[in-house]
Formats: structure tokens, sequence, C-alpha cells
């Protein structure tokens, strides 16, 4: 198997005629014929050219969600479940192809895009299985003479706003509870790799969504485009995946529409290192935490908290692992990490790095000369950079303040619990934590104290379909996953009712 092998499935998977904007009519083209590329990051060359949506075609895209809303909400909690088990099926049969073009838009290589798919697909299961239980309950009022009851109801129409790190992944999740609900949901896919979302907007009509139920627009202006549908009065809710800064951004034009809101932005999760791990899972776990996805996840831990006792042998095991991983096109086989996305997101690391060298760290592994030796090797057109392992980085590194988003894993040594407690909250954000050790009473206390909306207990990957994603502080609004995901997207209604 090769990148080039991948290029040459793609016209059969995605063929030109899925434009990128969908509406009650199927696939239309932009107005006024716009478009814009979708680029591969391990080549740089264009992969395919979609429709540049205008703010009349989002417009569009939202009216046709409206127009169709009423008849979903009114459909058998049964048939909606019946829609999405079907998607989870169809997502499942598909793996092969929609990995494929995970790869060629995104970066990673083909085995993580296979595991985006299942990760994926599983919200349609999950979703599937709540929308015949969204309850109400009845109880009698404490004065006697009435009965109170509750019912849910779909909270409108929706509009879901992806990022590009994992395309299909964070569609599923956002689409999955709204469709449970009862939701009609208009999808704004990221512009660098909107074409895995054309291809699941294929697979939803194919598993009997009606049309409209879903719309999609692509745009290369998204904040112009995006702005009158936020101003539009007749959406109810907004589901946002990407930076603080724009969710911040958004929320402040939310407020006029009183819009319901989950954001799920930006992460510094903290890796911490007790001094008595296992220093086996504990470095099994880092690798997980940090290079899965070429560090680009919100998720990925930022910042390696280390018991002294334990952090020369650490550092020394995790820089042997980190060294092993092999760096290429995410479709040629052998390849465990692949580019990063563009040019600024190398440019960042590369400046994150250079900084905390400068401020006195060490390169354990990888860094700048093993980056100029990758720039030779591999296609001139990607964006690489190796797995580093940076040792002795000082407090006031910017790479311990910044979400790093690249393969780059700088470690602290601190003394006792609480001065590592304190530095993995030295943060304004809070998505996520990771610590590791032997004692569980000891576990507990410190995963306790740390401010973070989920933590990894002696665990690396804390996604999961069943599981509540979501931050707190500067990391967000909401949840999604488990039970609470599909409460995002209901009201409850209350009717007193007279004995």
């Amino acid at each position: 198997m090769t990148h080039s092998d991948l290029l040459q499935r793609l016209a059969t998977i995605v063929p030109a005629g899925l434009t990128g904007l969908l509406t009650a009519d199927g696939w239309v083209p932009a107005t006024g014929e716009g478009t814009f590329p979708v680029t591969d990051p391990a080549t740089g060359e264009t992969l395919r050219e979609v429709a540049d949506a205008t703010e009349a075609d989002a417009v569009a895209a939202l009216d046709a969600a409206v127009e169709a809303g009423p008849a979903w909400a009114a459909t058998s909690p049964r048939e909606r479940a019946e829609v999405l088990r079907r998607a989870f099926e169809l997502v499942t049969e598909r793996t092969e192809e929609i990995a494929t073009v995970i790869t060629l838009e995104m970066g990673k290589s083909l085995a993580e895009a296979r595991g985006e798919v299942a990760y994926g697909a599983e919200f349609l299961r999950w979703f599937s299985e709540e929308a015949v239980r969204l309850e109400g309950c009845t109880a009698p009022a404490p004065g006697g003479g009435a009965t109170i009851l509750t019912r849910r109801r779909p909270v409108g129409p929706v509009l879901a706003i992806t990022p590009w790190n994992f395309p299909l992944a964070m569609g599923t999740r956002k689409i999955g509870p709204a469709l449970a609900a009862g939701c009609s949901v208009v999808l704004k896919p990221a512009g660098a790799t909107p074409l895995t979302a054309i291809l699941l907007m294929e697979i939803l009509r194919e598993a009997g969504l009606p049309d409209g139920v879903v719309t999609c627009f692509t745009t290369s202006r998204t904040s112009e485009v995006v702005a009158p549908v936020l101003a539009d009065p007749r959406l109810r809710k907004l589901t946002f995946t990407g930076s603080t800064e724009v969710g911040r951004t958004l929320l402040g034009q939310t407020a006029d529409n009183l819009l319901r809101s989950s954001m799920e932005l930006g992460g510094n999760a903290p890796f911490v290192v007790l001094d008595d791990a296992d220093l086996d899972a504990a470095v099994e776990g880092a690798m997980a935490a940090k290079f899965r996805n070429i560090g680009q996840a919100c998720t990925a831990a930022n910042r390696f908290i280390v018991h002294r006792e334990v952090a020369q042998e650490f550092t020394e095991r995790l820089a042997e692992a980190a060294a092993a991983r092999t760096v290429g096109p995410g479709g040629d086989e052998g390849a465990d990490l692949g580019p990063l996305l563009d040019a600024d997101a190398l440019t960042k690391v590369e400046r994150l790095v250079d900084d905390a060298v400068a401020a006195g760290a060490g390169v354990v592994t990888g860094g700048p000369e093993e980056a100029a030796a990758l720039a030779e090797r591999l296609p001139e057109g990607g964006h690489w950079y190796p797995p580093t392992v940076l040792a002795g980085v000082p407090r006031g590194a910017a790479c311990l303040a910044e979400e790093i988003f690249g393969p780059v894993a700088p470690i602290i040594v601190v003394e006792d619990d609480d001065e590592a407690l304190e530095l993995a909250n030295d943060t304004e954000f809070g998505l996520v934590g990771y610590v590791y050790g032997s004692d569980l009473q000891r576990l507990l206390a410190f995963a306790g104290g740390m401010e973070t909306g989920m933590v990894g207990v002696n665990r690396g990957v804390v996604s999961e379909a069943a599981a509540p994603f979501g931050g707190v502080k500067h990391s967000g609004l909401g949840r999604e996953g488990g039970h609470e995901g599909v409460e995002e997207y209901l009201e409850t209604q209350y009717l007193g009712l007279t004995d």
C-alpha cells in the first residue's frame, strides 16, 4: 500500500457530483459557482475542489433544515433509532473508503484513520440506542391536588461546526445525538477536511434520513458565511469544536438570540507520572496520549509532569519509544505518523521547540535537526516534524502555556504530589488530564484535585462514545457522548395537571 494508491481511489469514493453544498434538493453548486481546493498535507497537492458557499447558500441550508425539522421531530423515536443504526452499519461497512479519505485530506496514518472510523461509527450506534430512552417524569405536587409531568422535546434546528483533526468522529458526535433527539442539523465542516463530511452526508441519505434533515455547506470564509445563520431566529442551537479564541467569538454572536450552545474548545492536558507508577504502562499511555493523531488532538498530553525519582528512566523510555515511530505519508505502509496539517501548524511546532531549547531544555530525540533530515527525505510539499521529547523544560517555556498541537513531549520534573497538582492546574484550560500511579486512593485523590472535565487514570485515551466528553474553565461548555450528550439537544417541558 502506498499513498499514491489511495489517491487513485479518491475519485470513485467521492464522486465529483458531491459538491459540498447539500440542501433538500440534493448536492448543488454554490451561488456564483465558486469553489476552493482541498489539499493533501503529505504532498501539498490539490485533492478536489468543493463548493465555496456564500451567505445565501448557508441560509438556504438552514431553510431546508427548518422545513424538514417538524416532520423529523414527529418521527417516532424507534424510526429515528433505526436510521442511526443503519448509518452505523454503513459507516462500518465502508471503513476502508472513509479511512482513505481521512488520510488523504487530514494526514493521519491509514491505521489511525481506521481507528477514527470505528470511533466515529460508535456515536451513531450509541445514540441510536439513546433515541428510545428520552425519559420525562411524573410526580405528585407536594401540596396535593395536582400532578407534575415533564417531557423532553427537541431544541430545534442545530448549526454544527466541526474541526479538521477528526473529520468523521466530530461529525457523528454532534449529528448522532441531534438526530436522536429529533433535531434537524446544518453541518459546516472544516474547510481543510470537507470530503469526509461529504461522504458522511451520503451515508446518512443512504441510511434513510429524509431530505433536508441534515444539510451541509462548505466554505473558505467561515466567519462571514456563518454569521447570518447565527443571527437567524429560526436557529435554536450551536455546537462547535475548535479553538477557544473562535469559541469566544461565536458565543458572542449567539447572545442576541440566546442560542443553546455547546463548546468543545482548547486543551493543555497534563500527564502526571507519580513515583510509584508502572513505567511500562506510563510510557505506553504517554505514547497514545501524545502522539495519537500526530499530536493534533485537543486531548493530547501537552505537559509531562514527572516525579524526580522516576523522571530519568521515564524520559529515556519515552524517547526510545518515540524514536521508533516512522514518519511518512499516511497512506504508505509502515508510516506511524503522517504530516502536520499545514505550514502554519509546522511553524508553530518549530517555534515552540526553538523557544524551549533557547530557555534551557534539551532535545532527547527528534527536534530541529531530525526535522531537517525528514524534510530532505520525504515529499517536498508535506509538513513534516519528528516525534520529539524535550527534557529539563523550564516553567516559563511557551510550550507549557500554549497548546502544541504537534508531536512534541515537554517533560517537567517535580518533587512531590503537591507540586505536580499545582503545576497541572496552572492553566486556563481544563479539558482532560492524565495520572499514572499504583496506589488507588492516592490516584483518586490526585484525580479529584485536577481541574479538568475528564481524567485518564492509568489510561492514555479517554474518548468513549458512552462517556461524557467535555471540559471546564476555558475548555468549553456542555458535554458530548454518554447519556449527557443527547441532553444538549433537548428542552424540558413541564405540564401541571389538575388531579
